[in-house]
Protein backbone atom coordinates (compact mmCIF):
# COMPACT_ATOMS: atom_id res chain seq x y z
CA UNK A 1 0.00 0.00 0.00
CA UNK A 2 0.93 3.60 -1.11
CA UNK A 3 0.60 6.57 1.51
CA UNK A 4 0.42 10.22 0.37
CA UNK A 5 1.35 12.93 2.80
CA UNK A 6 0.08 16.57 1.00
CA UNK A 7 1.99 19.59 1.33
CA UNK A 8 -0.97 22.13 3.18
CA UNK A 9 -2.02 25.27 0.97
CA UNK A 10 -0.24 28.58 1.91
CA UNK A 11 -1.27 30.18 5.46
CA UNK A 12 -0.76 26.64 6.90
CA UNK A 13 1.92 25.88 8.83
CA UNK A 14 1.72 22.79 10.34
CA UNK A 15 2.40 19.10 8.35
CA UNK A 16 -0.40 16.38 9.15
CA UNK A 17 3.15 14.20 9.86
CA UNK A 18 6.23 14.58 10.46
CA UNK A 19 9.56 12.50 9.73
CA UNK A 20 9.12 10.68 12.97
CA UNK A 21 5.50 9.25 12.32
CA UNK A 22 6.43 8.78 8.93
CA UNK A 23 8.97 6.50 10.16
CA UNK A 24 6.32 4.67 11.97
CA UNK A 25 3.80 3.87 9.37
CA UNK A 26 6.91 2.70 7.53
CA UNK A 27 8.08 0.19 10.19
CA UNK A 28 4.21 -0.95 9.21
CA UNK A 29 5.46 -1.73 5.85
CA UNK A 30 4.01 1.25 3.82
CA UNK A 31 5.16 2.93 1.29
CA UNK A 32 5.14 6.93 2.32
CA UNK A 33 5.65 9.36 -0.55
CA UNK A 34 5.80 12.96 0.88
CA UNK A 35 5.13 15.89 -1.68
CA UNK A 36 8.47 18.31 -2.26
CA UNK A 37 8.64 20.82 0.94
CA UNK A 38 5.33 19.50 2.53
CA UNK A 39 6.83 19.65 6.08
CA UNK A 40 9.14 22.82 4.94
CA UNK A 41 6.42 25.45 7.43
CA UNK A 42 6.97 23.03 10.35
CA UNK A 43 11.05 22.40 9.53
CA UNK A 44 10.99 19.58 8.42
CA UNK A 45 13.34 19.14 5.08
CA UNK A 46 13.17 16.57 2.38
CA UNK A 47 16.26 15.40 3.30
CA UNK A 48 14.56 14.69 6.95
CA UNK A 49 12.08 12.21 5.42
CA UNK A 50 14.32 10.87 2.69
CA UNK A 51 16.35 10.34 5.74
CA UNK A 52 13.45 7.72 7.42
CA UNK A 53 13.25 5.59 4.41
CA UNK A 54 10.58 7.63 2.58
CA UNK A 55 10.00 9.06 -1.13
CA UNK A 56 9.22 12.40 -2.48
CA UNK A 57 7.19 13.32 -4.86
CA UNK A 58 5.08 15.75 -6.95
CA UNK A 59 1.82 16.75 -6.23
CA UNK A 60 0.09 14.65 -8.59
CA UNK A 61 1.79 11.17 -7.84
CA UNK A 62 1.10 12.13 -4.10
CA UNK A 63 -3.03 12.40 -5.10
CA UNK A 64 -2.70 9.01 -6.95
CA UNK A 65 -1.65 7.10 -3.97
CA UNK A 66 -3.79 4.26 -2.29
CA UNK A 67 -4.16 6.44 1.28
CA UNK A 68 -3.76 9.91 0.53
CA UNK A 69 -3.27 12.36 3.89
CA UNK A 70 -3.05 15.75 4.75
CA UNK A 71 -4.28 18.46 7.27
CA UNK A 72 -6.59 20.38 5.14
CA UNK A 73 -8.90 18.38 2.22
CA UNK A 74 -7.28 18.89 -1.59
CA UNK A 75 -9.40 21.65 -4.17
CA UNK A 76 -12.61 20.48 -6.03
CA UNK A 77 -10.54 19.98 -9.20
CA UNK A 78 -7.91 17.37 -7.36
CA UNK A 79 -10.48 15.57 -5.72
CA UNK A 80 -12.11 15.52 -9.40
CA UNK A 81 -9.15 13.63 -10.39
CA UNK A 82 -8.58 11.32 -8.01
CA UNK A 83 -9.74 7.61 -9.00
CA UNK A 84 -12.62 5.58 -7.24
CA UNK A 85 -11.87 3.79 -4.04
CA UNK A 86 -8.92 5.87 -2.85
CA UNK A 87 -8.96 6.61 0.71
CA UNK A 88 -8.91 9.89 1.93
CA UNK A 89 -7.66 11.35 5.20
CA UNK A 90 -8.15 14.68 6.59
CA UNK A 91 -9.98 17.27 8.90
CA UNK A 92 -13.24 18.08 6.38
CA UNK A 93 -15.55 19.49 8.74
CA UNK A 94 -18.30 17.31 7.22
CA UNK A 95 -21.06 18.40 9.66
CA UNK A 96 -20.79 22.01 8.23
CA UNK A 97 -19.91 21.15 4.45
CA UNK A 98 -22.53 19.20 2.95
CA UNK A 99 -21.67 19.71 -0.67
CA UNK A 100 -18.02 18.40 -0.40
CA UNK A 101 -19.34 15.14 1.54
CA UNK A 102 -21.89 14.69 -1.24
CA UNK A 103 -19.08 15.29 -3.96
CA UNK A 104 -16.86 12.39 -1.80
CA UNK A 105 -20.21 10.17 -1.42
CA UNK A 106 -20.09 10.82 -5.61
CA UNK A 107 -16.63 10.23 -6.68
CA UNK A 108 -16.59 7.33 -4.53
CA UNK A 109 -13.60 8.10 -2.17
CA UNK A 110 -13.23 6.27 1.33
CA UNK A 111 -13.19 9.61 3.16
CA UNK A 112 -12.27 9.41 6.83
CA UNK A 113 -12.41 13.04 8.86
CA UNK A 114 -10.02 13.46 11.77
CA UNK A 115 -12.53 15.70 13.30
CA UNK A 116 -15.00 12.97 13.48
CA UNK A 117 -13.19 10.52 15.46
CA UNK A 118 -15.42 9.36 18.44
CA UNK A 119 -14.59 11.03 21.64
CA UNK A 120 -14.12 7.56 23.64
CA UNK A 121 -11.23 6.37 25.84
CA UNK A 122 -10.15 4.21 23.49
CA UNK A 123 -10.18 6.66 20.66
CA UNK A 124 -8.29 9.78 23.10
CA UNK A 125 -4.56 8.97 21.19
CA UNK A 126 -6.41 9.41 17.96
CA UNK A 127 -8.02 12.84 18.98
CA UNK A 128 -7.04 15.53 16.57
CA UNK A 129 -9.48 18.44 18.28
CA UNK A 130 -7.89 17.73 21.91
CA UNK A 131 -4.66 18.16 20.74
CA UNK A 132 -5.26 21.34 18.51
CA UNK A 133 -7.19 22.77 21.19
CA UNK A 134 -4.14 21.98 23.31
CA UNK A 135 -2.40 24.20 21.14
CA UNK A 136 -4.41 27.03 20.76
CA UNK A 137 -5.79 27.30 24.24
CA UNK A 138 -1.87 27.70 25.05
CA UNK A 139 -1.32 30.22 22.36
CA UNK A 140 -4.19 32.49 23.23
CA UNK A 141 -3.06 33.56 26.36
CA UNK A 142 -0.07 34.21 24.74
CA UNK A 143 -1.66 36.55 21.77
CA UNK A 144 -3.80 38.11 24.70
CA UNK A 145 -0.52 38.72 27.05
CA UNK A 146 1.04 40.21 24.06
CA UNK A 147 -1.88 42.42 23.52
CA UNK A 148 -3.16 43.40 26.43
CA UNK A 149 -1.33 47.13 28.11
CA UNK A 150 -0.55 45.87 31.31
CA UNK A 151 1.47 42.83 33.19
CA UNK A 152 -0.27 39.23 33.93
CA UNK A 153 1.53 38.98 36.87
CA UNK A 154 0.89 41.24 40.37
CA UNK A 155 4.44 42.61 41.02
CA UNK A 156 5.44 44.18 43.92
CA UNK A 157 8.01 47.31 42.96
CA UNK A 158 9.66 50.38 44.11
CA UNK A 159 7.49 51.93 42.19
CA UNK A 160 4.61 50.47 43.58
CA UNK A 161 2.54 47.69 43.09
CA UNK A 162 0.86 46.41 39.85
CA UNK A 163 -1.91 44.26 40.51
CA UNK A 164 -2.66 41.38 38.71
CA UNK A 165 -4.72 40.69 35.61
CA UNK A 166 -8.05 39.00 35.47
CA UNK A 167 -8.56 36.90 32.98
CA UNK A 168 -12.28 34.68 32.15
CA UNK A 169 -12.20 32.15 30.18
CA UNK A 170 -15.32 30.73 28.45
CA UNK A 171 -15.53 26.86 27.60
CA UNK A 172 -13.87 24.88 29.83
CA UNK A 173 -13.19 21.95 27.52
CA UNK A 174 -9.36 21.26 26.44
CA UNK A 175 -8.41 24.86 25.10
CA UNK A 176 -9.89 26.33 28.10
CA UNK A 177 -8.45 24.07 30.65
CA UNK A 178 -5.31 25.00 28.51
CA UNK A 179 -5.90 28.84 28.80
CA UNK A 180 -6.89 28.71 32.25
CA UNK A 181 -3.54 26.74 33.35
CA UNK A 182 -1.01 28.94 31.26
CA UNK A 183 -2.84 32.40 32.45
CA UNK A 184 -2.45 30.70 36.07
CA UNK A 185 1.22 29.93 34.92
CA UNK A 186 1.70 34.05 33.85
CA UNK A 187 0.11 35.29 37.35
CA UNK A 188 -3.49 35.91 36.15
CA UNK A 189 -6.57 35.39 39.01
CA UNK A 190 -8.87 32.99 36.37
CA UNK A 191 -12.50 32.55 36.12
CA UNK A 192 -13.76 30.07 34.31
CA UNK A 193 -17.51 28.93 32.81
CA UNK A 194 -18.91 25.72 31.28
CA UNK A 195 -22.42 24.76 30.69
CA UNK A 196 -21.15 21.03 31.46
CA UNK A 197 -21.44 20.18 35.23
CA UNK A 198 -18.19 17.78 35.16
CA UNK A 199 -16.03 20.95 34.13
CA UNK A 200 -16.03 22.24 37.74
CA UNK A 201 -13.43 20.06 39.33
CA UNK A 202 -11.48 20.75 36.66
CA UNK A 203 -11.36 24.27 36.51
CA UNK A 204 -11.03 23.91 40.73
CA UNK A 205 -8.22 21.88 40.45
CA UNK A 206 -6.34 24.01 37.93
CA UNK A 207 -6.39 27.19 40.71
CA UNK A 208 -9.57 28.95 39.12
CA UNK A 209 -12.91 29.55 39.86
CA UNK A 210 -15.61 28.20 38.76
CA UNK A 211 -18.89 30.09 37.20
CA UNK A 212 -21.76 28.14 37.78
CA UNK A 213 -25.28 28.92 35.69
CA UNK A 214 -27.91 26.52 37.18
CA UNK A 215 -30.19 24.44 34.84
CA UNK A 216 -27.88 23.65 31.70
CA UNK A 217 -29.21 20.49 29.87
CA UNK A 218 -27.74 17.02 30.63
CA UNK A 219 -24.75 17.05 27.47
CA UNK A 220 -24.36 13.04 28.52
CA UNK A 221 -25.66 11.82 25.91
CA UNK A 222 -23.70 14.43 23.06
CA UNK A 223 -20.78 11.98 22.89
CA UNK A 224 -18.16 14.59 24.65
CA UNK A 225 -19.31 17.68 22.62
CA UNK A 226 -21.48 20.63 23.85
CA UNK A 227 -24.85 20.67 23.50
CA UNK A 228 -27.43 23.49 22.52
CA UNK A 229 -29.66 25.22 25.66
CA UNK A 230 -32.54 26.62 26.27
CA UNK A 231 -33.40 30.22 25.63
CA UNK A 232 -34.05 30.60 29.38
CA UNK A 233 -30.52 29.28 30.12
CA UNK A 234 -28.93 31.67 27.32
CA UNK A 235 -30.47 34.12 29.33
CA UNK A 236 -29.21 33.63 32.90
CA UNK A 237 -25.88 32.61 31.56
CA UNK A 238 -25.95 35.41 29.34
CA UNK A 239 -26.26 37.75 32.24
CA UNK A 240 -23.63 36.29 34.30
CA UNK A 241 -21.28 36.46 32.01
CA UNK A 242 -21.72 39.61 31.05
CA UNK A 243 -21.25 40.56 34.87
CA UNK A 244 -17.80 38.82 35.12
CA UNK A 245 -16.69 40.22 31.53
CA UNK A 246 -17.08 43.73 32.60
CA UNK A 247 -14.72 43.04 35.52
CA UNK A 248 -12.02 40.83 33.29
CA UNK A 249 -9.12 42.06 31.91
CA UNK A 250 -8.39 39.09 29.57
CA UNK A 251 -11.36 37.01 28.07
CA UNK A 252 -10.73 33.33 26.07
CA UNK A 253 -13.90 32.69 24.56
CA UNK A 254 -13.73 28.74 23.30
CA UNK A 255 -17.36 27.54 22.91
CA UNK A 256 -18.39 25.48 20.12
CA UNK A 257 -20.89 23.15 19.04
CA UNK A 258 -20.30 20.61 16.18
CA UNK A 259 -22.65 21.56 13.64
CA UNK A 260 -23.73 24.80 14.36
CA UNK A 261 -22.95 28.79 14.59
CA UNK A 262 -20.83 29.12 17.73
CA UNK A 263 -23.24 30.76 20.63
CA UNK A 264 -22.98 34.28 21.02
CA UNK A 265 -21.44 34.14 25.16
CA UNK A 266 -19.81 38.22 24.63
CA UNK A 267 -22.42 40.66 23.10
CA UNK A 268 -21.80 44.51 21.74
CA UNK A 269 -23.35 45.89 25.19
CA UNK A 270 -21.22 43.59 27.10
CA UNK A 271 -18.02 44.45 24.99
CA UNK A 272 -19.12 48.06 25.94
CA UNK A 273 -18.87 47.94 29.19
CA UNK A 274 -15.58 45.90 29.46
CA UNK A 275 -12.31 48.00 30.55
CA UNK A 276 -10.58 50.20 28.03
CA UNK A 277 -7.84 47.81 27.45
CA UNK A 278 -9.23 44.80 27.67
CA UNK A 279 -8.26 41.87 25.14
CA UNK A 280 -10.76 39.29 23.90
CA UNK A 281 -9.47 36.31 22.13
CA UNK A 282 -12.50 34.63 20.45
CA UNK A 283 -11.10 30.96 19.09
CA UNK A 284 -14.11 30.32 17.90
CA UNK A 285 -14.05 32.78 14.97
CA UNK A 286 -14.61 30.37 12.07
CA UNK A 287 -17.76 29.40 13.08
CA UNK A 288 -19.39 33.03 13.62
CA UNK A 289 -17.67 34.14 16.53
CA UNK A 290 -18.78 34.09 20.56
CA UNK A 291 -18.04 37.67 20.37
CA UNK A 292 -20.83 40.26 18.39
CA UNK A 293 -17.48 41.97 17.15
CA UNK A 294 -15.31 38.81 16.10
CA UNK A 295 -14.32 38.98 12.33
CA UNK A 296 -12.65 36.00 12.05
CA UNK A 297 -8.45 35.96 10.43
CA UNK A 298 -8.72 39.56 12.07
CA UNK A 299 -7.67 41.81 15.15
CA UNK A 300 -10.16 44.55 15.90
CA UNK A 301 -10.68 47.43 17.78
CA UNK A 302 -14.29 47.75 18.78
CA UNK A 303 -14.85 50.03 22.05
CA UNK A 304 -11.76 50.62 23.40
CA UNK A 305 -11.37 46.65 23.61
CA UNK A 306 -9.12 44.20 21.10
CA UNK A 307 -11.08 41.61 19.74
CA UNK A 308 -8.82 38.59 18.22
CA UNK A 309 -10.63 35.89 15.95
CA UNK A 310 -8.48 33.22 15.42
CA UNK A 311 -9.26 29.65 15.19
CA UNK A 312 -6.17 28.03 14.28
CA UNK A 313 -3.77 29.58 16.61
CA UNK A 314 -2.22 25.65 16.20
CA UNK A 315 -0.54 26.64 13.02
CA UNK A 316 1.43 29.35 14.92
CA UNK A 317 2.92 26.13 16.97
CA UNK A 318 3.56 24.14 13.87
CA UNK A 319 6.64 22.14 15.14
CA UNK A 320 4.39 20.47 18.44
CA UNK A 321 1.30 20.71 16.76
CA UNK A 322 2.46 18.84 14.00
CA UNK A 323 4.35 16.68 16.12
CA UNK A 324 0.65 15.92 18.29
CA UNK A 325 -1.09 15.94 15.11
CA UNK A 326 1.02 13.22 13.27
CA UNK A 327 0.94 10.81 16.60
CA UNK A 328 -2.99 10.83 16.48
CA UNK A 329 -2.69 10.11 12.35
CA UNK A 330 -0.34 7.52 13.23
CA UNK A 331 -2.85 5.74 15.86
CA UNK A 332 -5.99 5.98 13.70
CA UNK A 333 -4.08 4.63 10.53
CA UNK A 334 -2.74 1.30 12.43
CA UNK A 335 -6.45 0.77 12.79
CA UNK A 336 -6.79 0.31 8.74
CA UNK A 337 -3.05 -1.19 7.93
CA UNK A 338 -3.42 -5.20 8.06
CA UNK A 339 -1.41 -7.69 7.29
CA UNK A 340 2.00 -6.89 4.97
CA UNK A 341 1.04 -2.82 5.11
CA UNK A 342 -2.02 -4.05 3.13
CA UNK A 343 -4.95 -2.13 3.45
CA UNK A 344 -7.84 -2.95 6.20
CA UNK A 345 -11.02 -0.91 5.85
CA UNK A 346 -12.68 -2.98 9.06
CA UNK A 347 -15.60 -1.26 9.65
CA UNK A 348 -16.67 -3.57 12.66
CA UNK A 349 -13.97 -1.08 14.54
CA UNK A 350 -16.76 1.43 15.89
CA UNK A 351 -13.57 4.07 15.51
CA UNK A 352 -13.10 3.27 12.02
CA UNK A 353 -16.96 3.21 11.32
CA UNK A 354 -17.76 6.53 12.71
CA UNK A 355 -14.76 8.57 11.43
CA UNK A 356 -15.35 7.46 8.03
CA UNK A 357 -17.56 10.13 6.21
CA UNK A 358 -18.32 8.36 2.67
CA UNK A 359 -17.33 4.70 1.20
CA UNK A 360 -18.77 2.75 -1.65
CA UNK A 361 -20.83 6.17 -2.79
CA UNK A 362 -22.70 6.03 1.16
CA UNK A 363 -22.54 8.20 3.95
CA UNK A 364 -20.90 5.87 6.33
CA UNK A 365 -20.80 8.16 9.81
CA UNK A 366 -24.09 8.02 11.68
CA UNK A 367 -23.48 11.38 13.37
CA UNK A 368 -23.05 12.84 9.72
CA UNK A 369 -26.62 10.92 8.49
CA UNK A 370 -27.99 12.65 11.46
CA UNK A 371 -27.17 15.97 10.93
CA UNK A 372 -27.07 16.26 7.14
CA UNK A 373 -29.71 14.00 6.18
CA UNK A 374 -31.80 13.46 8.68
CA UNK A 375 -35.46 12.41 6.22
CA UNK A 376 -32.98 9.95 4.58
CA UNK A 377 -31.59 8.44 7.76
CA UNK A 378 -35.62 8.52 9.37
Amino acid sequence: MTLGLLKEPDGENRVALLPESVKALIALKVQVHVETQAGSSAFASDADYEAVEAKTADRAQILSSDVVIGINPPTDAELDAMKPGQVLIAVFQPLTNKSLVEKLMSLNISSFSLDNIPRTTRAQAMDVLSSMATAAGYKAVLQAATHAPRFFPMFMTAAGSIVPSKALVLGAGVAGLQAIATARRLGAVVEAFDVRAAAEEEVKSLGAKFIKVEGAKDEAAAGGYAVEQSDEYKAKQQALVQEHASKANIVITTAQIPGRKAPVLITEDTVKRMQPGSVIVDLAASTGGNCEGTENDKIVQKHGVTIIGNSNLASTLPMDASKMFGKNVVNFTKLIIGDEGALNLNFEDDIVANTCVTHDKAVMSERVKNILFPTENA
